[in-house]
Parts: C-alpha cells; structure tokens; sequence
C-alpha cells in the first residue's frame, strides 16, 4: 500500500495513492475520524449516522490522540497491534485444543486471508478479532471474569459481538456448566448495554445504533433478493442478470465448462493422481474468480464457513462451532449481501475451522495461501486508492 501504490496511475472510479498514513485511511475510516474527534451525531430521518459504528476502537483512538498522535497513526497503531494479539490468541487457543500444525495453519489462514488487509487500515477487525478471541479462549479455560471483561468490550466494538451472548449461554447449558458460566455469557453484553444507555441519554433512543443502520440496509432479515442476485452473477454473469436474459453467452458457457471440467477431473482423480487432480482443481477455481470476480468470494465466505463448521463438528471445541453458527445467523438476518467476506472474517471461527482443514491437506494449504496472497495484493491496492473492497 505505501510502496506500490502510490507508483500506480489512479483507476476508473478510484483516487491516486499518496506515500504516506492515508493510504489506511479511507470508507469507514472517515466515520471514526468523526466520532474520535467531533463525537457521534444522530437524527432519526432514515439517513446513514455515525451513531451506526460502535465506541471502543475510537475511544481508544481518542485516547492516544490525546498523547499528541494525530488521527491516522492512532488507528493504524490500535487495529495492527491488536491484530498480533489476535494472533497469538488464535495460535495458543488452537494449540491447546488441537495440535501444533492445526495452530500453524490457522494463524496463517487468519493473517494471509485477503480480509486481513482490514487489521491493518483504520477499522475494527483487528480489535474485534483479539477481544473475541480472548473471550472464547476465556470461556474454553473457565476463567469467567476474563470472558466477561473481553466479551464485554467485543459488544462494544462491532455489532457481530452480540454472537457471542448466545454463544456462552448454549455453550453453558450444552455443557452443563455452573451458574457462572451463564453470568459471565449475560455479563459480556454490557458493552452493548452501555452504547444504548449512552444513545438515550444523548439521543434520547436507546436503539440509535440500530435505527441509524437505515441509511446502509433498509431492512433486516434474510435477503434472499441479494442472495438470488450473487448466485445469477456467478453463474449467468452480471450483464446478463442485469438485462434478464443472455445477452453474452460467453460467461454461461465458461462457467458450464469450469462446472464439467471440474467433474471430470473428480471422476477420474484415481488415474490423474491425486497432485494432478489438486493443481487442477485450483487452476479451475482460480478460473472461476477472475470470472465470477467478488460474488464468489462472498458466497464462499458464508456458504463455505457453513460446512466447514458443520464437517468438523468434532474437531473444535463446542464454543468454536456455536460461536460460527451464531455469527451466521446474524450475517443472514442482516438484511444486505454487502461486505459479507469482510463480516465473516471477523467470525474467527471460520478461520480456525479452514486451518484445521488444511492442517490435513498441506497441498491444499500452500495452494490458497498463494491465492490469498495474490488477493491479499489486490485488495490492498484497491483500499489504497479508494476503490470499494470487501
């Protein structure tokens, strides 16, 4: 981001990349900035608010603003820092339930996924991943005070924090804990308690963070519309779903192909071998995005986090898996299909369960780590010039 980027002429849509700390500063880092240096503002009329975007990361933002760093070192210095946290976190946590080469993997799928170019900008997935992280290790240890306390400070970072509330009480009766467990699940919704108190006592709404997501999603619930339009731009393509019929027959006609080539190379991996068939069914995915482009990744993120989940079951721990689940069930009732690679990153569930897996299948494991570093490249250079990622 600060040495190529800035190299590069501006594209269509997008802005020249100047060397320096605003390269990490662009889309909702402009909304933090606001809130870390103007404070929240909010109407109920419908619009977009910052009263949307949670407290901590820029209360912390604000904190060392206050030793006299300006705006953008600040954030860029909180979100990377917590992501090593994170990191350990993950590492340790995998280790501990798991084996070694589990942990290895995990941490890499959690640092060279393309995603991650968002612990390094000014957001939140940095922050968020350590606290939630640490809560769930917490919680698989019982030390219910540290659950608690990082549970609590996740609800006030990002709205997927409130997963984990059901999280620990299902994991809490599945497991028949004692009565702490439940009170420490209970307890880690106090970020979001104290966010609402706030909103009714500035805004006079308890739910201004909810009423103001209005301007971004207008409703909530299942979007099967959104869901419908991904799946017609993967495999009809965009300018067709657009028209509402097959105005260019060469997309359909690729994806058919990947769809039989990909067939044949499973029906006969016996006679190809098992290297050949896994090169071959990489090249042909790595066909498939350059066609299908970002509605196959965000698909796969959700979808493909599902059955991760679900096939290694008995792998994770419980809390890993409940966690997953409930993390899905808020991306499907957000009422929008935007961002959801972005969102379900932030679930580190998934991370752990796809490490886990590839922890098994080395080959496959160098195989996406090179694919996510040519997507990790991308993305970066995108977010640098204010192009939309995610």
């Amino acid at each position: 981001m600060l040495l190529l980027a800035p190299f590069l002429d501006a594209p269509p849509g997008g802005k020249d990349a100047i060397f320096g700390w605003g390269v990490f500063d662009a889309w909702d880092s402009v909304h933090y900035r606001n809130i870390a240096t103007l404070g929240y503002e909010y109407l109920n009329d419908g619009k977009g608010h910052n009263v949307a975007f949670f407290p901590l990361f820029p209360l912390i933002v604000r904190g060392m603003m206050n030793f006299g760093l300006p705006f953008e070192v600040a954030g860029v210095i909180v979100n990377n820092v917590a992501f090593l946290a994170a990191l350990y976190c993950v590492y340790f946590w995998v280790k501990e339930f798991h084996n070694l080469q589990g942990a290895r993997w995990a941490t890499a799928v959690l640092a060279w996924c393309p995603l991650s170019m968002f612990t390094a900008v000014i957001y939140t997935e940095g922050l968020y991943l350590f606290l939630s992280t640490a809560a769930l290790r917490a919680f698989d240890q019982h030390r219910y005070t540290w659950t608690a306390v990082c549970g609590a400070m996740a609800t006030a970072t990002r709205p997927t924090g409130l997963a984990l509330i059901p999280a620990f009480l299902i994991t809490a009766w599945k497991q028949k804990r004692s009565p702490i467990a439940y009170l420490a699940g209970l307890a880690t919704s106090g970020g979001i308690l104290l966010f609402s108190l706030y909103c009714q006592i500035q805004f006079d709404d308890p739910l201004a963070f909810i009423h103001a997501q209005k301007g971004w999603r207008s409703t909530v619930g299942f979007d099967w519309q959104g869901w419908w339009k991904m799946l017609m731009q993967i495999t009809v393509g965009t300018a067709n779903w657009k028209h509402g019929w097959i105005k260019d027959p060469l997309h359909p006609l690729l994806f058919a192909a990947i769809v039989i080539i990909g067939f044949l190379i499973w029906r006969d991996r016996q006679r190809l071998g098992a290297a050949k068939a896994d090169y071959g069914f990489a090249a042909l995915f790595l066909l498939l995005w350059i066609l299908a482009g970002d509605p196959l990744l965000n698909t796969i993120s959700v979808l493909g986090s599902a059955y991760l989940l679900w096939h290694l079951r008995t792998k994770l721990t419980l809390i890993t898996v409940i966690y997953g689940f409930c993390g899905l069930g808020l991306i499907f009732a957000s009422g929008g299909t935007w961002s959801l690679s972005r969102i379900a990153y932030g679930i580190v569930s998934f991370s752990i369960a796809l490490g886990v897996l590839l922890s098994r299948y080395p080959r496959y494991g160098y195989l996406t780590l090179c694919f996510f570093t040519i997507l990790l490249a991308s993305f970066s250079m995108r977010f640098a010039q204010e192009l939309w990622v995610g």
